[in-house]
């Protein structure tokens, strides 16, 4: 599934344009280290942090995109670092939990 189906699905809003980006398995963490030590290629990250530190983390780790939950408003100079990067974030109105129900019944797993 790529980034631009997945926020399809979750009524989200790709706000760095990387909708191609492949996602083959996903991570609900807020804790930057455990994200760091667990995040892999292709991984779809929810997650609350909005600062540039998430979007490093994402491109150390070739994750496909973040996921901003519960309408968490978007850091416009974090998803600009985002999308310059190669890594799609997408906001969505759904919760962390609500979100990672839909990528796990849609086939993506952990």
């Amino acid at each position: 599934m790529t980034a631009g189906e997945l926020s399809r699905r979750i009524g989200g809003t790709l706000i760095a344009a990387n909708a191609d980006n492949e996602i083959s398995r996903g991570m609900v963490c807020d804790m930057l280290s455990h994200a760091m030590a667990h995040g892999k290629a292709g991984c779809a990250w929810i997650t609350v942090q909005t600062h540039m530190t998430a979007v490093a983390i994402a491109t150390q780790c070739s994750m496909a995109c973040i996921i901003w939950p519960d309408g968490i408003a978007a850091d416009m100079l974090s998803a600009q670092r985002a999308e310059h990067e190669g890594i799609a974030i997408i906001c969505s109105p759904l919760s962390a939990y609500e979100i990672a129900g839909i990528m796990h019944k849609a086939g993506i797993q952990a």
